[in-house]
């Protein structure tokens, strides 16, 4: 193997670590992907790498919520059935997943490609002090809605707070987080009902793209380097996910604040 491909391979395994580190917590995944490719000189990683990372990420967080996500299928099953009361605050929540889902499905499909052409390290300064502010805005927030106390309108709030977060550098999990906690949802309510979100949006942008993933042209040369980011996602959101939940049961959301401010800042004063 040359030296040069030893090279591009270790690049690719730190995009991988930093994808999956950055997926679960609220810094914006897509902004720092950014970020470290062109800090490390790869430039515009393109789509089908995207959906390569995406779909690491997101098998990663269907294996910790895999038990929910049974439970949530088979009950609303038997409900769907049997019309038992028992079942109904799992189809109830699965009603309000696909209510979430629908503004960033819409937005995604209609102005990705805009968005994509139209993102600089500027624009991710701006939009990571957002992120921060509105971080600020929440730290002190208690909320007491559990899943059988939501409703349709917080749903569709926290999809729009997912609609928002297309834009690189506003947070996926910390827009719908914020969104959740701020429409009245406990922190644990809140992170779950976030990352079943992720689950349908993620999943669909993998279908979406997989043509293009493959009719990729590189496929071949890009095997191996594919491979290890893949990997490096996987492992990566599974450890930064379970490292967040521990955050989110401590209340300490705010530490991201400080953190949005000071990329902010950096991405200013160098970009």
């Amino acid at each position: 193997m040359e030296e040069l491909e030893i090279f591009y391979i270790i690049k690719m395994i730190i995009i991988g670590l930093v994808q999956g580190f950055t997926e679960p917590i609220p810094v914006s995944s897509s902004g720092h992907v950014m970020i470290a490719s062109e800090v490390l000189g790869l430039g515009e990683q393109g789509f089908t790498f995207a959906i390569l990372t995406n779909t690491a990420s997101l098998l990663a967080i269907l294996y910790i919520y895999r038990k929910d996500i049974i439970r949530l299928i088979s009950n609303s099953i038997y409900y769907l059935r049997t019309k038992n009361s028992r079942y109904k605050s799992d189809f109830r929540f699965v009603c309000f997943i696909v209510i979430g889902t629908v503004p960033a499905g819409l937005l995604g499909i209609l102005l990705n490609d805009y968005i994509a052409e139209n993102v600089s390290m500027t624009t991710i300064a701006v939009m990571l002090f957002v992120t921060g502010i509105a971080l600020w805005l929440i730290r002190n927030m208690k909320g007491s809605k559990n899943e059988r106390d939501i409703t349709i309108k917080d749903a569709f709030i926290v999809g729009l707070g997912q609609a928002v977060a297309l834009t690189p550098g506003i947070s996926r999990s910390g827009a719908t987080i914020i969104s959740a906690i701020a429409v009245g949802m406990k922190q644990d309510t809140a992170l779950r009902f976030s990352f079943m979100l992720y689950i349908p949006v993620s999943l669909g942008g993998v279908v979406l793209g997989f043509s293009d993933f493959l009719n990729e042209p590189n496929k071949a040369d890009l095997a191996i380097p594919y491979l290890v980011a893949f990997i490096a996602t996987s492992l990566m959101t599974y450890f930064a996910m379970k490292w967040f939940m521990g955050i989110m049961r401590n209340g300490k959301l705010v530490y991201f604040t400080y953190y949005c401010f000071i990329v902010g800042i950096l991405l200013l004063i160098f970009y």
